[in-house]
């Protein structure tokens, strides 16, 4: 929520500025993660779902996004204004806190890009790509946007009437991702071959890296949303790192004693899983907190992502199992060990706080699943019928690569060095046989 203009601090300047970069780099971090997960054959297209989301928001967050989600409330607690639409009014001397204001709209700008990207998980390897890039632009003004009011805006009813709390994006990143990731599964439907053809990641040295450069970018996403170099800045951060390790651990010991082998993948997810967990609670928790919330999202993750198998929905790179499933996680657990010497205030039910907290943390998880979901839904069924959301059934198994892109991420003897596109194009009968 903004706060009153107190001058600019250049320290918590400087911290913003770092933390800022960090989470932009997530985005190219997700990229990698997400791209090594596919196979082969559509690894480009999986790269710049991600990146040109960072084209995309940017234009509707400077456009009318920042105004709407962290202007003066103007629809009961629902939206914002459009007094700073196309950031009217803000400039070098604006200040929010003890930061500039352009300065936090940028930083709040990269929690709407990896937010955007995340949800391209769901529907890899089968997605129009034009349709894509009708999708983003539009689900950030209509899903992220009021989303982020509600949790941070000034008057937002989660923050402001419910007493919700989210320190750094349980809810308008993770929940949100991950609801409208499944909704998005439902609407394209499953890939070709689903539960039948092995779907294995490709590269999983790209999965490691991928995931070694998220977990370096979240320091920026919680430690920054202290919006100053100060203790409260210094916890987040320790309880991010110790999150990321228990989540990691977690899901090792349930794939060892399930399947008798702990993986790479496993560990990076089991990682993320921590790290998504730990996103809303890390300011509100202690450090023994923070060891018990990354536990039970590495633990209870690792047999989520399974749950597509049972249900029948497609989520080809486990956003809901993750993201979704460790939002809720540690959204939630804020009601049980939220500490008063982090919060200022509310405790958890752990700590002789009672039901009340909790009570108001489920139900801002499930005003928020179910919105994102809902309107997710009506987003992809939209674009569906007008210019069709699903990919071409020739185009998805040859791959997207070569299909939208008219590139390979490999030589595999397809293509020689320096090939004329068109040459690309007649070679994509040859490629049926790639994983």
């Amino acid at each position: 929520m903004p706060l009153a203009a107190q001058g600019i601090d250049t320290g918590d300047t400087a911290w913003l500025l770092a933390a800022t970069a960090l989470v932009l780099l997530m985005t190219p971090g997700l990229a990698l993660f997400y791209g090594g997960m596919v196979r082969t054959k559509s690894v480009l297209n999986m790269l710049m779902m991600s990146f040109v989301s960072i084209a995309l928001v940017t234009v509707v967050w400077l456009t009318a996004g920042y105004s709407l989600a962290f202007g003066d409330d103007a629809g009961g607690g629902l939206i914002g204004g459009l007094e700073h639409a196309g950031m009217a009014g803000l400039g070098p001397d604006s200040v929010h806190g003890t930061v500039p204001t352009l300065l936090f709209a940028t930083f709040q700008l990269t929690f709407a890009i990896i937010t955007a990207a995340l949800v391209s998980g769901a529907i890899a390897d089968r997605a129009k790509f034009a349709a894509w890039l009708v999708f983003v632009p539009v689900w950030a003004l209509l899903v992220y946007v009021p989303v982020a009011h509600w949790v941070w805006g000034p008057g937002g009813w989660i923050l402001d009437r419910l007493d919700a709390l989210d320190f750094a994006g349980g809810l308008p990143v993770e929940i949100t991702s991950g609801a409208s990731g499944l909704a998005l599964c439902l609407v394209l439907g499953p890939r070709l071959g689903f539960k039948k053809d092995a779907m294995r990641p490709h590269n999983l040295p790209m999965v490691v890296l991928g995931a070694g450069l998220l977990w370096f970018g979240w320091f920026g996403f919680n430690a920054g949303s202290a919006l100053g170099a100060n203790g409260l800045a210094a916890a987040a951060f320790l309880n991010t790192l110790a999150a990321g390790c228990t989540g990691l651990l977690g899901w090792l010991f349930v794939e060892q004693r399930r399947d008798g082998h702990p993986t790479t993948l496993g560990a990076a997810s089991g990682a993320v899983a921590g790290l998504v967990a730990i996103t809303p609670s890390c300011g509100s928790v202690s450090l023994p907190g923070a060891l018990v919330v990354g536990l039970a999202a590495g633990v209870v993750c690792s047999y989520a992502v399974g749950w597509k198998f049972r249900f029948d929905y497609d989520d080809s790179l486990d956003v809901v199992g993750v993201h979704l499933v460790g939002g809720v996680i540690g959204t939630l657990l804020i009601g049980v060990f939220a500490v008063e010497s982090m919060t200022g205030g509310a405790e958890g039910l752990a700590y002789g706080g009672g039901f009340g907290q909790l009570g108001k943390q489920l139900v801002a998880v499930i005003a928020v699943g179910l919105y994102a979901f809902a309107v997710t839904y009506g987003i992809g069924k939209a674009i569906d019928k007008v210019m069709g959301f699903r990919a071409d059934e020739e185009h998805e198994h040859t791959g997207l690569d070569l299909t939208v892109h008219a590139e390979t991420a490999y030589d595999h003897g397809v293509l020689g060095h320096g090939a004329p596109v068109s040459s690309s194009l007649s070679s994509a009968q040859k490629v049926k046989s790639q994983p």
